[in-house]
């Protein structure tokens, strides 16, 4: 096969990428999901104080209630991320934990203009939100929601011997 000697160095990159691109991905969220379940875990709940700040359906669930999914689920799909089984299924449920926690926990209570909006997209919360590490989780989420986990898993695995 001819290739263009600019393409030639990439070629092995490719292959590697066909592997195992989403690795890096499941890794890094699995280990950020998994501790802030092991918090959960380990710690009290605090949702009650924030009940009323969940979007529907949360919002009509006991805080307990709410406080447990999300703390398997935190515990649960990272595992799964690092296995590469139901990748998909593990990244809409930690899609929907980590959109609950931005309507919750992270989006700015009053906001009047998209620049104060802006300044919410930060990692520390100065009055305005904190919704940047959120929504870093959410974009690094989407890849493998819509492409899955890649041939370097499970799923490929049991996908080929089906």
């Amino acid at each position: 096969m001819l290739t263009h000697p600019l393409t030639r160095p990439f070629t092995a990159l490719d292959r590697i990428g066909n592997w195992g691109a989403d690795l890096p991905l499941r890794l890094f969220l699995a280990w950020e999901f998994f501790e802030s379940g092991l918090e959960k875990f380990n710690g009290a709940n605090w949702f009650a104080d924030l009940q009323g700040s969940f979007p529907f359906p949360f919002d009509l669930l006991p805080a307990s209630l709410n406080w447990q999914l999300s703390m398997w689920a935190e515990l649960l799909c990272p595992l799964l991320l690092l296995l590469g089984l139901g990748t998909r299924l593990a990244s809409a449920v930690l899609a929907v934990v980590t959109l609950v926690a931005i309507a919750a926990v992270h989006w700015p209570a009053e906001w009047s203009s998209l620049a104060e909006l802006a300044q919410g997209y930060a990692i520390s919360d100065q009055g305005h939100g904190n919704f940047k590490l959120p929504l870093i989780y959410l974009v690094a989420l989407l890849p493998l929601l819509l492409k899955g986990s890649g041939r370097l898993s499970l799923d490929h695995w049991l996908w080929r011997r089906a």
